[in-house]
């Protein structure tokens, strides 16, 4: 690749994935960074639900010793916050009402889901000071921040958080805590996780889930707000049905925008051969952007979801084997944030721009949600 190709990548990263599979003359085309993406359609629902092809997951690295116990991990905490979601839905209510008339957003959805859901990751009864260094982190530390101290902040805090998770996880576990059910997510991956994971990692994991939970929904909720906002007039009621919104903001910037799992053996995908331990990846993004599986595409239409089959392949949380198990969980409390926020106001944005920051996941850049009371 050359040095205007990286400078065009790093620019619009999303952008230049769609001029490089337009350009591809086969199905498969090189990224920058040295794996390979399925740009076909069908190919791609097929490498996702290829069993040889997944035979790992890579969610968890190395941190548990079996796929097993990763599914087992996985459904206790998808239980465990199922459990919870009634309360979720009040704390979600009250975090809305604190809100200022103004707040600066993707940040605020960050802060918005974790009030809403601390007391699901962390028991009130949990150590004060373990809630507020988590608390503090996901204001701070979920999303790269533009300014220095605020970076800095959270690298001074993500080592402080992960001696106290591990601390709580070694007293949990000593107390034999886990007889009457997990009381939250941390009782749930403690409960879950083999003996023979340390405290140290069993935080590690702890600390994965936290993000992934809190992070994919705030950035999931500040989609679907900025995308319903600027495509309505400003400060009157949207016209469409908040799971509508949510599921084609989900289709139109999905905060996972690519997957990718090295190849267990030398094959062949889309005409192209691909050695073992190369990284074969799949794009959401694409594939919600596909025309020929989409109708007008690049336009936020939720009322094309008016039809349950009036669009393409969606997988903004996977397909296949490895279809994230908490798809549906995370889908209620993206809908019941986006539902609460304009339910006595009337919401407006400014100084937004759609096109996204794109690292591990896609989020949108900074924009200012207003607030106007209806009574």
């Amino acid at each position: 690749m050359t040095v205007h190709e990286m400078r065009r990548f790093h620019r619009d990263p999303l952008g230049f994935l769609q001029e490089a599979a337009g350009r591809s003359a086969t199905d498969v085309f090189r990224l920058p960074w040295g794996a390979w993406c399925v740009r076909d359609t069908d190919l791609a629902l097929k490498v996702l639900r290829d069993p040889l092809f997944n035979s790992r997951g890579t969610f968890f690295g190395g941190m548990l010793p079996t796929r097993m116990d990763q599914v087992t991990l996985g459904r206790a905490v998808r239980h465990t916050v199922r459990t919870h979601l009634p309360a979720y839905r009040h704390a979600m209510a009250r975090a809305v009402a604190g809100l200022p008339a103004a707040s600066r957003w993707p940040a605020s959805g960050l802060t918005l889901v974790h009030q809403a859901a601390a007391d699901i990751l962390l028991h009130p009864a949990s150590p004060p000071v373990l809630r507020l260094l988590q608390a503090r982190y996901a204001h701070y530390g979920l999303m790269r921040s533009p300014l220095r101290r605020h970076r800095l902040r959270a690298e001074l805090l993500r080592p402080k958080l992960h001696a106290a998770t591990t601390a709580e996880i070694k007293v949990r576990r000593a107390a034999d805590v886990l007889q009457g059910g997990a009381r939250d997510v941390l009782d749930a991956v403690i409960a879950s996780c083999p003996q023979s994971v340390t405290d140290e990692t069993a935080a590690r994991v702890y600390a994965l889930l936290v993000k992934s939970i809190v992070g994919t929904v705030g950035y999931a909720v500040a989609w679907s707000l900025l995308l319903a906002c600027v495509n309505h007039p400003a400060g009157t009621a949207w016209p469409w049905p908040v799971d509508w919104i949510t599921r084609e903001a989900a289709r139109h910037r999905p905060v996972v925008w690519m997957v990718g799992r090295p190849a267990p053996h030398a094959m062949e995908y889309g005409g192209c051969a691909v050695e073992r331990g190369t990284v074969l990846s799949v794009s959401p993004y694409l594939l919600h952007h596909d025309p020929r599986r989409w109708a007008i595409p690049d336009q936020f239409l939720p009322e094309r979801w008016s039809e349950s089959t009036d669009h393409g392949p969606y997988l903004p949380f996977s397909a296949g084997p490895f279809t994230c198990g908490g798809a549906g969980v995370a889908q209620t409390m993206i809908n019941e944030a986006v539902a609460a926020l304009p339910a006595s106001s009337r919401l407006r944005v400014t100084g937004a721009t759609l096109r996204p920051v794109v690292t591990d996941s896609t989020a949108p850049r900074a924009f200012e949600l207003q607030r106007i009371p209806t009574r």
